[in-house]
């Protein structure tokens, strides 16, 4: 069974989902610790409610490859083998990155490449595209970049706004980021160029 390490800033609702899908059975892995930058971020309290190590690890003030050096030292001490960003609100350094070759993942309310970065739901609904979605993809040094495990659709509704069309994304996001995971664990895979290929 693979240790699992989280990253979160704010609510952790996919880490929840995350968590969830352990608890059930329906992911093999163990959650090893949970880290946040944050100490109000929700998703600290909620590891601990479920009884998991968790941490906080201020970014307050702190030079980034001096933070990420204490956050890849927690990481180790938790023997994680796989780092799953949930709602982490910083950039890794690329140092941070080569600590995990092709073993942080990250999940972003878009079909990447389109619109990158914060707010993704409500560039999509401004921007007036008819299906978004939701991406996982492996981390790069380059923001919402690595190649691409598993993206789903999800269509935007006449009816919807910003925050109706974040939500059905958001349910979508629970789901896929269990499944990516699943898939990263089982090594059932290539990475071609940017491409990530099932090799069954």
């Amino acid at each position: 069974m693979k240790n699992l390490g989280i990253l979160l800033s704010g609510r952790g609702s996919n880490f929840e989902a995350i968590a969830d899908n352990v608890a059930s059975g329906k992911l093999d892995a163990n959650i090893a610790v949970v880290i946040s930058n944050r100490a109000d971020a929700p998703g600290i309290d909620s590891a601990r409610r479920r009884g998991l190590k968790a941490l906080v690890i201020s970014s307050k003030g702190r030079v980034r490859e001096e933070y990420d050096h204490e956050v890849v030292a927690a990481l180790h001490q938790n023997h994680v083998e796989l780092v799953c960003l949930a709602g982490y609100m910083r950039l890794l350094s690329p140092w941070f990155i080569q600590q995990f070759p092709n073993r942080i993942l990250n999940i972003h309310p878009s079909l990447l490449p389109a619109f990158p970065g914060l707010e993704a739901q409500r560039q999509a609904f401004d921007y007036g595209v008819k299906v978004s979605g939701c991406t996982v993809h492996f981390v790069d040094a380059d923001l919402d970049h690595g190649a691409i495990i598993l993206q789903k659709a999800v269509p935007v509704l006449d009816t919807d706004d910003e925050h109706t069309l974040a939500a059905r994304i958001l349910q979508q996001e629970h789901l896929t980021y269990t499944e990516a995971i699943r898939i990263v664990l089982e090594g059932s895979y290539t990475i071609v160029g940017r491409r990530v290929v099932m090799l069954k």
